[in-house]
């Protein structure tokens, strides 16, 4: 099937509005100007027991204009799709700028905005990789396919509850700016999840236990083709949880860890993902728990783990739920290192911290999450990558005389600058002399980070990747959510300190 633009976003008078806005601010004597139209839609359904609970579905749509004018950051948005509208919020943004001056001149700071030189991308279109468009396909088919799987787990023995649900969003963008830039894309991903809760009616103690199968930046394919392999996890999990409600809670100290991509990836967007963003290492940015101890004075010299750690920031993945054509500032996907056989050997950037840092060009990492917010640095695709001729998670185990076997993501903590951290999982095993021995309760893993990375003694081979990820990472004040994912093979780590989250509750 061949993907296009949807036709009621390109019937929008998106080039005239754009051509309005930008002759304003360029008659104002902005020395940058970009505009940016967006729709974002929204569904959502949620069962509960097999039976719905609730559904929404929601569109955002609005433009943007933003200015650098006397050295000022201005920005203005609106909702009204006429001409003279667009005007006048280009004049906002002109207006804001000018106000902001005057604010940084009494603060007694000479700083201007100064952008990052980026090549003219005229006239290009650029569609995220999917088969079939979630928005295509009935509602009814959606609940009935969610129903189904809820009514298997329902059946087996020990599962009292099941909670299900599917999360879809097409995101349209229009962008255009001073310098020639016009850009037209659209993206679609999608986030199903099934949660299975057990309850002994003995005790009273219960527990869950979810699907790994992660968010993605596909269509509705990934529910229904051989992308993943629903029916045996959904087979899997009643066992699992009926294992895990009997297992024993884990003993604390230290141990070698096998990290599965379902749990790892979370440890990256935390430790990896947040600290390399140049904003936070720089103290620009100190919302949603803070700044970066990976500032930028060490960059080619911090030894952020082992030399097989290798991480690059991406923004061209397929299928990642942070791959774009061009970003919010009109910067083209790029890939690129952020660490290099385990030293900091890069950022992420956006226009204005690549020139304020001396980088000759931004790596495509500004986006806004509705046409109401002004665009941030935002994260991109950041996954640790495989051996060439690594080895498999099996294999990785085998060499383990006593450990844990990590899979699935939970509950995290992490401080302000990205470098005291716990972590749980969804399932956690018994390794003894290089076999499973049964599940664990009541693990959490806590380390540095790198500390955590430096203990890597190795990552899986190609056949172990898997692209992880979320719906909503949080940034910025006013908040903005986005989606990232994260790719990593499976990896051992040695010697790690091991929590049991019990005993520390009760401390």
């Amino acid at each position: 099937m061949e993907r296009s633009i949807d036709a009621a976003f390109t019937a929008l008078p998106l080039r005239a509005l754009a051509d309005a806005a930008l002759a304003r601010a360029r008659a104002l004597g902005a020395e940058h100007a970009d505009f940016r139209f967006e729709r974002v839609r929204s569904a959502a359904w949620r069962l509960r027991d097999a039976k719905p609970s609730g559904s929404s579905d929601t569109t955002d749509l609005g433009y943007a204009v933003r200015v650098v004018h006397g050295g000022s950051w201005g920005f203005a948005s609106g909702v009204d799709l006429t001409m003279d509208a667009a005007a006048k919020v280009a004049s906002q943004a002109v207006a804001m700028a000018k106000l902001s001056a005057q604010v940084i001149a009494a603060a007694g700071s000479d700083e201007r905005v100064e952008l990052a030189a980026e090549p003219v991308h005229a006239d290009r279109t650029w569609i995220s990789a999917y088969e079939i468009n979630p928005f295509d396909v009935p509602a009814e088919e959606k609940t009935a396919l969610l129903a189904d799987w809820s009514a298997r787990l329902l059946a087996a023995h020990g599962v009292a509850h099941v909670d299900a649900s599917l999360l879809t969003v097409q995101e349209n963008k229009f962008y255009a700016d001073t310098a020639g830039t016009v850009t037209t894309q659209q993206r679609v991903r999608l986030h199903p999840q099934l949660t299975a809760v057990a309850v002994d009616e003995k005790s009273g103690e219960f527990d869950s236990m979810r699907t790994i199968a992660p968010p993605v930046g596909r269509g509705w394919e990934y529910l229904t083709g051989d992308v993943w392999d629903w029916d045996s996890e959904l087979a899997q999990i009643p066992g699992f949880l009926a294992e895990k409600m009997r297992a024993p809670s884990v003993e604390p100290g230290a141990y070698d860890l096998v990290v599965d991509p379902s749990n790892l990836w979370l440890t990256i967007h935390e430790s990896i993902g947040h600290a390399t963003e140049l904003d936070r290492a720089l103290g620009y940015e100190a919302a949603y728990a803070g700044t970066s101890f990976a500032t930028f004075d060490q960059l080619g010299k911090l030894k952020y783990g082992s030399e097989v750690m290798n991480v690059t920031g991406d923004r061209t993945a397929e299928h990642g739920l942070a791959t774009i054509g061009y970003d919010d500032e009109g910067v083209a996907g790029q890939s690129w290192d952020l660490v290099k056989d385990g030293t900091l050997v890069g950022y992420q950037l956006d226009r204005r911290i690549a020139k304020l840092t001396g980088f000759e060009r931004s790596n495509g990492c500004a986006y806004a999450d509705s046409p109401a917010h002004v665009p941030v640095q935002r994260m991109a695709n950041v996954s640790l990558q495989p051996a060439p001729e690594g080895p498999s998670t099996d294999e990785l185990i085998a060499g383990v005389d006593r450990g844990i076997y990590v899979i699935g993501d939970r509950s995290w903590s992490i401080d302000m600058q990205r470098y005291n951290f716990q972590f749980t999982g969804q399932r956690f095993f018994k390794i003894e002399n290089g076999r499973l021995a049964g599940q664990l309760r009541d693990v959490a893993y806590q380390a540095t980070t790198t500390d955590f990375w430096g203990s890597m003694a190795a990552v899986g081979g190609p056949e172990t990747y898997v692209l992880g990820g979320a719906f909503n990472c949080g940034k910025a004040q006013p908040g903005q959510v986005a989606a990232v994912s994260h790719g990593c093979p499976s990896a051992l780590f040695q010697n790690v300190n091991i929590l049991n989250t019990t005993q520390e509750a009760g401390q």
